[in-house]
C-alpha cells in the first residue's frame, strides 16, 4: 500500500476539513505546459528520482499525494504574481522517514529537494477528472468557504492527486489544499 502524507484533522467544516500537516520533504520539478499536461510532464523526472536516478542510486517508496500548483514568482517582499499560465510545479511528498539531510541528491538538475514547513491547511476533497476547470471550480468554492469562516489563506492553492491515471475518473480522490493562518496563534 502506498504511504500517504500524515496529517491530523483539526476540525470538520462546511465543505472542507482543517488539517494540521507536519513538516515534510518534497521532490519537485517546474514544468512548462498546460495544467492538464503538467502532471505527466513532471511525473517522469520525479519517478526517475525515487526509482534510483540520484547520486546514491537509492530507491524511495512512492507516496501519495502527487501535488501540483501554479508557479509563482516573487516580485516584491510581499507581493506575488503568476509566472504565466504554462508554468506548474509538480511534487512528490517523500516518505516520512526521509529528512532534508538524508534525501538522496538528484542527478537530474530539474529535480529540487526541499522541506515544506508544518502547516494548517484547509482541504476540500472531490472526485473527477484532473481538469483545470474542475480544479478552479473547487478552489473558488474552498476560498468562499474560508472567507465565510473568517480564515485567511497564506498560500496559493494546490491540487493533490491520490490515484493513478488509469483509475476511472469518477473514483479518483482529488483534493484542493490551501494553507491558512492559524487562528490559535497570537501574533501580538
Amino acid at each position: 500500500m502506498t504511504e500517504q502524507q500524515p496529517y491530523e484533522v483539526v476540525r470538520e467544516c462546511d465543505g472542507y476539513e482543517l488539517r494540521r500537516y507536519p513538516a515534510c520533504v518534497i521532490a519537485e520539478v517546474t514544468v512548462d505546459g498546460a495544467f492538464e499536461e503538467a502532471g505527466s510532464l513532471g511525473f517522469r523526472p520525479l519517478v526517475g528520482y525515487i526509482g534510483g536516478n540520484n547520486r546514491s542510486r537509492e530507491s524511495l517508496a512512492m507516496t501519495a499525494p502527487v501535488v501540483q500548483s501554479r508557479k509563482l514568482e516573487m516580485t516584491a517582499p510581499v507581493v506575488q504574481q503568476s509566472a504565466g499560465d504554462k508554468s506548474q510545479v509538480v511534487a512528490f511528498v517523500l516518505p516520512k522517514s526521509v529528512t532534508l539531510d538524508s534525501a538522496p541528491l538528484p542527478t537530474d538538475p530539474r529535480v529540487v529537494i526541499r522541506e515544506m514547513p508544518a502547516s494548517l491547511t484547509a482541504v476540500a476533497r472531490y472526485s473527477g477528472r484532473w481538469s483545470e476547470s474542475s480544479y478552479d471550480h473547487h478552489v473558488a468554492e474552498l476560498r468562499q468557504a474560508l472567507a465565510a469562516d473568517g480564515l485567511t489563506a497564506v498560500s496559493e492553492p494546490r491540487l493533490a492527486r491520490f490515484d493513478p491515471p488509469f483509475k476511472p475518473w469518477f473514483l479518483r480522490r482529488n483534493e484542493v489544499q490551501i494553507d491558512v493562518a492559524d487562528p490559535d496563534q497570537r501574533t501580538d
